[in-house]
């Protein structure tokens, strides 16, 4: 499965990803994925940063082409209330977002 599928299966079943970024091992709670200067992007919430919660909960922006070993992970997720689909870093920038 590639990687940007794997993320869509993600964000539409909302189950968590486990990914690597910048030699950082993370499980994410993915909610959208959009583009910014023809580059794709994620935001998710952290669940885990090298094994242990992160020292604040945030919406982080992931870019995906320096995310790898991108799996699915069992755990699902709830919609984060960080979450803020109409802020204009989104709008006609969406490729793919959490069912609400």
């Amino acid at each position: 499965m590639t990687a940007h599928r794997t993320i869509l299966e993600a964000i539409a079943t909302k189950h968590c990803l486990t990914a690597s970024y910048n030699g950082t091992a993370f499980v994410l709670a993915p909610h959208i994925l959009y583009t910014r200067i023809d580059l794709v992007y994620l935001d998710a919430v952290p669940i885990t940063k090298n094994g242990a919660p992160p020292r604040e909960v945030k919406m982080a922006t992931f870019k995906v082409d320096g995310m790898s070993d991108i799996q699915l992970a069992d755990e699902v997720f709830d919609i984060s209330p960080l979450y803020e689909p109409w802020l204009d870093k989104y709008r006609d920038k969406t490729l793919f977002s959490v069912p609400e």
